[in-house]
Formats: C-alpha cells, sequence, structure tokens
C-alpha cells in the first residue's frame, strides 16, 4: 500500500515531466507497425523513423489547419450570435428581477465586481497557449527519440530481469504494445464512424456548420463518458445562438441518444472488441483516478494504463489476484450470472 501511495503521490507531483513523455510513447507505439512495414522493405531505420515523425506532424497540422478554418467560419457569423447572446442575457435579468428582487443595476455591479480583468484574461489565454505548445513540442520531441531508440530501451528491460524471467518480460512488452496498437487503432476507427454517423444526422436536421460539429464529436470520444456529451451540448448551444428553433435543438439530442446507441450495441462490440478486458468498475475507478492526477490527459490515458498493469499483473505470480480482480469476470457456463465459490 504504501508503494501504491508513493506511486500515486509521484505520477501527481511529476505530471509536467510524464504526461508529454506518457503521449509521445502511445503515439511511437501507434506507429510501430508502420516503422516497421518501412524496415523491412530495407528503408534505413533512421529514414523510416523521420518519414513516421513527418506524418505525425502533418496529421497534427492538418487537423490544426481545419479547426481553424471552421473556427474562423463560425466568427463570422459573431454580430448575430452577439445578438442573440445580448438577447438571453436581457431575458435573464428580466427573470433575475422578477423572481429574485435584484435590480438591473445590482446584477451590474455584482458581474462588474466578479469579472477578470480583460489584461489577467489575455495572460491566461497567452499562458495556455505557450504551455500547449510547449508541451506539443516535447511530445513530439520524445516520439522521435523513443521510437528510433525502440530497441535499445527493451533491451534495457530485458536486462533488468533476471535470466530466467527474460522470456516473460519480452512477453509483457509484447503484449502491451499490442494492446495499446489495438485500443488506438480501434478508437481511430470508431471516431472515423461517428464523424460519418453524426454528420449524417446533424445534415438531415439542418445544423449549421454540421460537418465542423460532427467531427467535433466525434474527436471528443477520445475522453471516454463525458466527451461526447460535452460535443452535443456545444452543439446545442452554438444552434440555439444561431437562433435554432426547438424542434432542432430535440433533433441534435435525439441524434445524440441514436448514435450512441448504435456506438455501445454496433461499433465497440465490432471495431474495439474484447482487446481490453477490464470490468466497468475498474474502468470509472481508473477515469477518475486520471482525472485527478492529470486532468484531461490522464481521462485519456486512463484506459490504456490500466490495460497495460493487468498484463503486467497477469504475467508476475504475486499480481495476478489483481489482474484478476481488474479484468472481466468469465465464466465458464455464460448462462449463469454468478460465480459458485467452493466450500
Amino acid at each position: 500500500m504504501l508503494l501504491l501511495f508513493l506511486v500515486i503521490v509521484g505520477l501527481y507531483y511529476a505530471k509536467v515531466f510524464l504526461m508529454p513523455l506518457t503521449i509521445g510513447g502511445i503515439l511511437a507505439t501507434l506507429f510501430l507497425p508502420f516503422c516497421h512495414w518501412m524496415e523491412n522493405k530495407k528503408l534505413p531505420k533512421g529514414l523510416a523513423v523521420s518519414i513516421c515523425f513527418i506524418t505525425l506532424v502533418l496529421i497534427i497540422s492538418i487537423f490544426v489547419f481545419l479547426l481553424g478554418w471552421k473556427v474562423a467560419e463560425l466568427t463570422n457569423d459573431i454580430s448575430l450570435i452577439k445578438q442573440k447572446a445580448i438577447e438571453s442575457f436581457t431575458q435573464t435579468q428580466e427573470y433575475i428581477f422578477t423572481h429574485l428582487g435584484i435590480s438591473v443595476n445590482e446584477q451590474l455591479e455584482i458581474l462588474k465586481s466578479e469579472q477578470p480583468s480583460y489584461s489577467n484574461i489575455m495572460k491566461m489565454v497567452a499562458g495556455s497557449i505557450t504551455h500547449i505548445f510547449a508541451t506539443l513540442v516535447l511530445v513530439l520531441v520524445y516520439f522521435l527519440f523513443l521510437l528510433y531508440y525502440r530497441s535499445h530501451l527493451k533491451n534495457f528491460l530485458l536486462k533488468l530481469s533476471v535470466p530466467s524471467q527474460r522470456a516473460e518480460m519480452e512477453q509483457i512488452i509484447q503484449s502491451a504494445t499490442k494492446v495499446s496498437q489495438q485500443y488506438l487503432l480501434g478508437l481511430s476507427k470508431m471516431i472515423f464512424c461517428l464523424w460519418i454517423l453524426y454528420g449524417i444526422g446533424f445534415s438531415l436536421i439542418g445544423v449549421e456548420n454540421a460537418l465542423f460539429f460532427a467531427v467535433l464529436c466525434g474527436i471528443l470520444e477520445i475522453v471516454p463518458f463525458v466527451g461526447n456529451i460535452t460535443g452535443t451540448t456545444l452543439t446545442v448551444l452554438v444552434s440555439a445562438l444561431h437562433g435554432a428553433e426547438f424542434s432542432m435543438l430535440i433533433g441534435i439530442v435525439i441524434i445524440y441518444g441514436i448514435v450512441q446507441f448504435i456506438q455501445g450495441w454496433v461499433l465497440e462490440p465490432l471495431i474495439l472488441g474484447p482487446q481490453v478486458k477490464i470490468n466497468p468498475l475498474f474502468t470509472i475507478l481508473s477515469l477518475v483516478l486520471g482525472e485527478l492526477l492529470w486532468g484531461i490527459s490522464g481521462i485519456i490515458l486512463a484506459i490504456p494504463f490500466i490495460a497495460i498493469l493487468k498484463i503486467i499483473c497477469d504475467h508476475i505470480e504475486p499480481l495476478k489476484p489483481y489482474g484478476f480482480l481488474i479484468g472481466e469476470i468469465e465464466t465458464g457456463n455464460k448462462r449463469n450470472l454468478f460465480v459458485k465459490i467452493p466450500k
């Protein structure tokens, strides 16, 4: 228990260092098959790694360009959005005055005293942009070197283990790499399918910038449970500010429900499959702990982390009970819901 506590404390306080390193490592794992394929085609290792690096930079650049382009399109309607926001703000002021007895002037004084200054907002925005850019640079650097020195790192881990356990250690490394690749590739395929489903649904009911919101809802799926809800909420809010009718807002929510049904009962079983065999309790616990330690990044990385942890536990004899605890409930007879414990 003391060791577990020290690990959790270390993860929390080393967040700034470990988070970019972990993201870079997972991205490197995702590009491993592509890199191996090029090396098998007799390309030098350095050239293969460089092509992977350039490919990742291009993917990020295209995503940022498309996001900026769509945001720029939304800003063209800023006057309409501002007008709708003012109307909503006025209605809110009247409601507060009618039901709570707080005059408009008193409301404005409260808002004026509570709102941050313009300079503070600009400092926060500049600081956030700088932090994101610095983290992105570190992720790319770690990605490049982890992919290039992967064999060296693997040999280091093998040398740490005693000769009789090196085969077991190699199996752990291969299994952890495989489950990370399968989860990330499956998640990418599912996000692509969600883009299509949301795009068709939002277009049918006439949502403005339907493609942008479809991509947004799909991308936010990388944040389990709350990501898709956040994307749908943003779609409803922006559509309301654009003056959408109430029936369209209800339609957006219905589209969300239909897509979630298809995702849960069709896409996840077919695409993700049984690659990450973690029971729902520890899935939720890992997400909560990930958010507490590393915020949004922790939520994104929680499921691959817990899956790798289960693999490690399954291959180390003293830790096998913990691997059993984390994993799904398996019974010999699938018709039974409970496992009979022998007396």
